[in-house]
């Protein structure tokens, strides 16, 4: 299977690792060379095109599928709109109109256009409901990546993450010091957020569909600070609730949005699926951290 990740970061470099390992053929997609440079460190190919350039886009060749990983690099959202709506909408039209269009699309969203259900579990089913201005973006990529493929005989397939972190994203710091907030932590390692998108390709599963890719243990933000605090062996964090938390004048509107947001996420459609997770809570994920963190202590 030829794939074609447009947007190859974080997470599509490991896509692209782990297809290329089984015998596909991944591409990258990258706007800058030196974004290239690393999908070409990782072994596999890389192309310099812009996901939102309709002409650039030629440079990439025909593929079976492609993957829309794009990011908007944590910009607001009208910079979300120009990546997510009108990227994805572009890269649908750029490959949909080839004589050898693909046969698949999957789109990376984000659990945040659920918005808030007071700490209740939500599923790939749960009608969403967006927050914020980002995720009401969020939430119309959605619909165009299961709606527009189809127009260009193709199905579009949404896999929905949780909260990514892995290599480079761990965050230590941030929970072993505090103050930490009360909520819930909804969580996907790299290495699953893209094995799962690798699975649903290449089973061919979930075609028209919604995905959440996310691990087995929503986690409470202070039970999970306090874990991380005893395996590093440190003193447990100063905690806060979200009422002090919103006490601090500096918040913005969508971050008093976030800190009311509450949910639990549950991946029983993706176990359903048969995908099985190399780190299927926080206690594997984090391991190679915390080792690393005691280890840099000791020395």
């Amino acid at each position: 299977m030829n794939v074609a990740v447009l947007g190859c970061g974080h997470v599509g470099i490991e896509l692209g690792r782990q297809l290329a390992a089984r015998g596909h053929e991944p591409i990258g997609v990258r706007r800058s060379g030196e974004g290239v440079e690393r999908i070409e460190d990782a072994g596999f190919e890389g192309v310099q095109a812009d996901v939102t350039d309709r002409e650039a886009l030629a440079a990439v060749p025909d593929v079976d599928a492609i993957v829309f990983a794009a990011s908007s690099g944590g910009r607001g959202a009208e910079a979300a709109r120009e990546v997510y709506v009108e990227g994805l909408r572009t890269a649908i039209e750029a490959f949909g109109e080839r004589e050898n269009p693909p046969n698949r699309l999957v789109y990376t969203s984000s659990t945040g256009v659920h918005g808030d259900h007071n700490g209740d579990w939500v599923d790939a089913e749960t009608p969403i409901e967006p927050t914020t201005d980002k995720t009401e973006v969020l939430a119309e990529a959605e619909r165009i990546a299961l709606e527009l493929p189809d127009e260009y005989g193709f199905d579009g397939t949404v896999a929905r993450y949780a909260g990514l972190y892995g290599p480079g994203r761990y965050r230590l710091e941030r929970y072993l010091e505090g103050p930490v907030t009360e909520g819930y932590l909804n969580m996907v390692h790299r290495d699953d957020a893209a094995g799962a998108v690798r699975y649903l390709l290449t089973e061919g599963f979930a075609s028209g569909e919604v995905v959440q890719v996310v691990d087995d243990e929503p986690a409470s933000k202070w039970e999970f600070a306090d874990w991380l605090a005893a395996e590093c062996g440190v003193a447990q964090p100063p905690k806060q609730t979200k009422a002090e938390r919103l006490t601090d004048d500096d918040i913005s509107e969508a971050g008093r949005r976030r800190i009311l947001t509450s949910k639990r996420c549950s991946n029983e459609k993706l176990r359903a699926l048969g995908y099985e997770f190399a780190f299927p809570t926080f206690r594997e994920g984090y391991r190679d951290a915390i080792e690393s963190y005691r280890n840099e202590s000791v020395n």
